[in-house]
């Protein structure tokens, strides 16, 4: 390893496997049931989690790392040849975790630079941004241009999802601009949107099949975007969905894990992309 490191947190939604293919550290959150605690993707699997959660009374807890947990990856990344390292983040305003990068950064500054950057979304979004990033890295490029990838992707990112309840949301204190859902949440899909770090109102449908028509009909509004990434948690219409596009090819497919799950429930579909930049 020589250059730029790339490190991330489990709400990017990379496996394991995907995280050795792109050459990243993933700092996994911690999930807790009751008493038992896991690591998002060390010691719990997508699918584990998720029956987990449906036996499981009330919510699973989340737990930013600490800051120890970024240090020994930051470290471990310096053993391996890195130069300086970009960690990029999920939302600041959704989690704790980029407070805990940051602390870390602090601590190893005097043996290697970290440069901490917020993403300002989840799971597919956060996805692309670090492919972006990898590619760049691997092409020389440095802290500060990949900090202004980063930055300029992070502004153009939005995610759009389907859930059958705003309930996980509303006990996990991340319903934030969808409040409003609530009240009518028993008798429509609702639909929102987490763009900016904020998770807000985008709609609401009375069937499921119309909410992803609803979404596929956003996409096309947007134009040409960038990066479309399906997302689901487990959906037993994934495939039904994926039909739905009008063409799959260099459609990404992210599962999402049990950071983000844990506050969009098993069932959970729907697309991120980044938006074309703006005309100058």
């Amino acid at each position: 390893m020589t250059g730029i490191h790339i490190v991330t947190d489990s709400g990017s939604d990379i496996s394991p496997t995907d995280a050795v293919e792109l050459g990243v550290t993933v700092v996994p959150l911690t999930i807790r049931f009751g008493d038992e605690e896991f690591h998002d993707g060390i010691d719990l699997s997508v699918e584990d989690f998720y029956d987990r959660m449906s036996a499981h009374s009330g919510l699973p807890a989340t737990a930013a790392p600490a800051p120890g947990a970024f240090i020994e990856a930051f470290d471990a990344a310096r053993a391996a040849g890195a130069e300086s390292i970009a960690c990029i983040n999920m939302a600041g305003t959704l989690s704790a975790t980029i407070e805990s990068a940051r602390s870390a950064a602090t601590e190893v500054a005097d043996r290697i630079e970290v440069r901490v950057m917020d993403s300002l979304t989840v799971t597919g979004g956060l996805y692309s941004i670090i492919r972006h990033a990898v590619d760049a890295a691997a092409s020389g490029a440095t802290l500060d241009a990949i900090e202004a990838l980063v930055a300029d992707r992070a502004a153009r990112t939005t995610i759009l999802g389907s859930f059958d309840t705003l309930e996980n949301l509303k006990m996990g204190g991340r319903i934030g601009g969808a409040q409003a859902l609530l009240g009518t949440m028993l008798k429509i899909k609702p639909i929102v949107e987490v763009r900016d770090g904020e998770v807000r109102e985008a709609g609401k449908q009375r069937t499921r099949r119309k909410a992803l028509a609803w979404i596929l009909d956003r996409v096309a509004e947007a134009g040409a975007v960038e990066d479309l990434t399906l997302c689901e948690a487990m959906a037993p219409d994934v495939d039904e969905f994926r039909a739905m596009f009008p063409g799959t090819e260099g459609l990404h497919h992210v599962r999402i894990g049990p950071t983000i799950g844990t506050h969009g429930g098993r069932g959970t579909m729907g697309v991120s992309f980044v938006y074309p930049p703006s005309p100058s």
